[in-house]
């Protein structure tokens, strides 16, 4: 640690009244991190998996987000490619390493280009497989990585995002919970972004700009059914 950052935690230290090595409030500290205690979670999201899901498209539209529901993994080319022909974009998308899009059949659309990697400044559309959704307000949760690169989330003028629908659960504190098991403590992605509709701004005299600091267009293909359905 530096001298500069010593001092400045030193002074902020000093006035709250604690100590560099106050054992107990360490202690503490250790406690929570392992013990991971939930936060209020909200009954708006603790219905049945199904209605989790409705409440999940409907909150997104409520947010300027479109929807498209589609039956298997197979459909979502087909999905994507509409989603650009009804937004008069190129035929051209990009998106990761993920194996789930990877395994898509998108040969079978031979008009659309598909491209890899992280975004590039001239990408319009780019295209994210979720690690879930979260009923209650409606929005994705991503994680960072080489298979869904953050840039893909936040250069595109239009994102697509993939989710499936047994991943969407009732509140944050659940996907939160099931990024732990998978990942295990200490080991948790780089990032996880948390979107909400698309980019937006109200800054300059409350009127809502769409855009504003990242995509002003979010559209979301909803795989499958709910969990048990």
């Amino acid at each position: 640690m530096s001298d500069a950052k010593a001092s400045i935690l030193a002074k902020m230290r000093s006035a709250m009244g604690r100590k560099g090595d106050d054992t107990a409030r360490r202690a503490a500290v250790a406690d929570r991190l392992q013990r991971a205690p939930k936060g209020l979670i909200p009954a708006r999201g603790q219905l049945a998996p199904a209605a989790q899901v409705a409440l999940f498209c409907e909150m997104a539209e409520k947010v300027q987000a479109s929807i498209a529901r589609v039956a298997s993994a197979a459909e979502v080319p087909q999905a994507v490619t509409d989603y650009l022909k009804s937004k008069n974009l190129p035929a051209r998308v990009r998106f990761g390493e993920d194996a789930r899009l990877a395994a898509m059949p998108w040969a079978a659309q031979p008009n659309l280009e598909v491209d890899r990697g992280r975004a590039e400044n001239a990408d319009l559309a780019t295209v994210s497989h979720a690690f879930g959704g979260i009923a209650e307000t409606g929005t994705l949760m991503l994680t960072s990585g080489p298979d869904n690169p953050t840039t893909l989330n936040f250069l595109p003028e239009h994102h697509i995002v993939v989710v499936s629908a047994a991943d969407i659960a009732g509140d944050y504190e659940s996907l939160w919970e099931r990024i732990r098991g998978i990942h295990g403590k200490g080991t948790m992605p780089r990032t996880v972004n948390m979107i909400t509709g698309p980019s937006r701004s109200a800054d300059i005299e409350q009127t809502l700009l769409l855009g504003a600091h990242g995509p002003r267009a979010l559209h979301i293909v909803v795989v499958g059914e709910a969990r048990g359905a």
